[in-house]
């Protein structure tokens, strides 16, 4: 009886044993090849794990979408795992590493051939979460097909291959299943988060595996309505004084309101006069200037006779300036995206018509032979180049609205933040207030400033549901990139479930 007891508790230790064998073995199982090991143009000790590579996520084609993966510098087991997506279509999501929220400030090579030099961001969102870089279609960034016609896509076919990416990168990395999970993104993300989301959210209704813990999402200055975005531009310019009060008479009495599809010449010719007005402002921040060659890169303001209160609402606390080159989406002034083919800025730029451009820093970091090496991209014969944005792709705007999708989201729970820099002028924060007002839900937390360092960094409304409506005072398109301090605070707290 003694020896049978005593067999009992080896066989249970044994069992105990091998459990826990398993869950450490779990707890490191991300996939070697793909950890980096060094960062050129980064001396330092980086304060997490990285991690790069390449998802396939369709066999046949060969289509695989690459990733950058940065563990939180807090607490990688427990903290959220967040993807993050640029816009575009065909921006790389690399954009919101280099420029916004990733782990490095980048400095300017210092001669031609040199590398840019990578310092630690004080204000990454690595502080408070993991986070994945995608990009995302096949043709974008590093990510490729060995089949080229899947350069033409769209909305519902993204939202497809970014899901099934998901679900194979939580199988490579499985010790992060249990970690909540939120996408977050800018731009024309407003269309790639919630469909993505969507999809994600029917996944886990299937029992699709693995189980992805979900539990909301983030959309900053993003792509929506074409009627909300559409009629958004008029009330913007005229409330930040760009257009007179006449003016702005004039044209509602004309359009009735209607900006975006305009259906008299009358009201056709009001709105030639409203975009005369605000020709030549940068339309991703109006505080900022409009690049036009080199000679004008740098501005001082030391001897401008701005009122130091107004100079000092587009400052950033980044301690490089903010690049002139700034990319959103590829369309004029109040031109919503509509159905249908929307172009990529390549082929706008070559028109003439993609205004305030000019970017190197990325772009010679991440086409440097020795960084595609580290980052583990593949061969030149499959991505000759990377390019921050790309005409590679053909894109089809086919998923229509995305109130739906946002009310469908939340309803069922799931969290949504959706946040704006106020002085954007490509997807002005007019818009975004006004949709998500007509969503319909009852305001639970009633407009009001909210802070960070003890100062009125914008403001908020919440409503039921968990839907929540915020402004970044003096901020442009690209949130973090202008304002990375209060872009950080308000992440860590939405994810955190702490009020604004």
């Amino acid at each position: 009886m003694a020896m049978r007891t005593s067999l009992i508790v080896c066989r249970v230790v044994l069992i105990s044993l091998a459990c826990l064998i398993m869950r450490l073995g779990l707890t490191q199982s991300a996939p070697e090849n793909a950890l980096i090991s060094q960062i050129p143009g980064f001396t330092g000790t980086l304060p997490s794990k990285h991690y790069s590579g390449y998802v396939t996520i369709d066999q046949t084609h060969g289509k695989n979408l690459f990733y950058y993966f940065v563990e939180s510098e807090g607490k990688p087991t427990e903290d959220p795992v967040v993807l993050w997506l640029n816009g575009g279509p065909g921006c790389s999501s690399f954009d919101g590493f280099v420029y916004e929220h990733g782990p490095f400030n980048f400095k300017a090579a210092k001669s031609d051939g040199s590398l840019p030099q990578l310092h630690l961001n004080p204000y990454s969102w690595s502080k408070v979460s993991n986070i994945i870089y995608l990009d995302s279609p096949a043709g974008v960034g590093y990510s490729y097909s060995k089949n080229r016609s899947d350069y033409r896509t769209g909305d519902l076919k993204t939202a497809l291959d970014s899901h099934i990416f998901l679900l194979k990168w939580f199988e490579l990395y499985p010790e992060f299943l249990s970690n909540p999970f939120f996408i977050a993104g800018e731009s024309y993300a407003g269309v790639y988060v919630p469909t993505l989301a969507f999809e994600v959210v029917k996944g886990l209704d299937a029992g699709r595996k693995p189980l992805i813990n979900f539990k909301g999402y983030l959309v900053g200055n993003g792509v929506t309505d074409d009627e909300f975005d559409g009629n958004a531009l008029v009330p913007f310019v005229h409330g930040m004084g760009l257009i007179s009060d006449d003016l702005f008479q004039e044209v509602t009495t004309e359009c009735k309101g209607n900006y975006y599809n305009p259906l008299s010449e009358n009201c056709q010719n009001k709105l030639a006069k409203v975009d005369e007005d605000i020709d030549g402002l940068n339309i991703y921040d109006i505080l900022e200037p409009c690049y036009h060659k080199p000679a004008i890169q740098e501005i001082t303001t030391s001897e401008s006779k701005l009122p130091s209160s107004f100079r000092k609402l587009g400052e950033t606390e980044r301690p490089l300036a903010v690049r002139t080159r700034m990319f959103g989406r590829a369309w004029p002034l109040r031109a919503p995206v509509r159905d249908g083919i929307v172009p990529t800025w390549p082929e706008l730029l070559n028109s003439g018509n993609v205004p305030c451009t000019n970017d190197e820093v990325a772009t010679a970091w991440l086409n440097d032979a020795t960084v595609r090496k580290a980052l583990h991209v593949v061969e030149e014969s499959l991505v000759a180049s990377w390019e921050l944005c790309t005409s590679r792709i053909t894109y089809y705007h086919d998923a229509g609205s995305m109130i739906p999708y946002h009310k469908n989201l939340t309803s069922r729970g799931y969290r949504a933040l959706i946040f704006s820099g106020d002085h954007d002028m490509c997807v002005p924060y007019t818009g975004s207030e006004a949709w998500t007002r007509s969503v319909g839900y009852a305001i639970v937390d009633e407009w009001r400033p909210w802070i960070s360092d003890e100062q009125v960094a914008g403001y908020t409304q919440g409503y039921d549901h968990n839907l929540t409506f915020v402004t970044v005072k003096g901020s442009g398109h690209t949130v973090p990139e202008y304002k990375p301090r209060e872009a950080l605070d308000l992440y860590s707290r939405f994810l955190a479930e702490q009020k604004l």
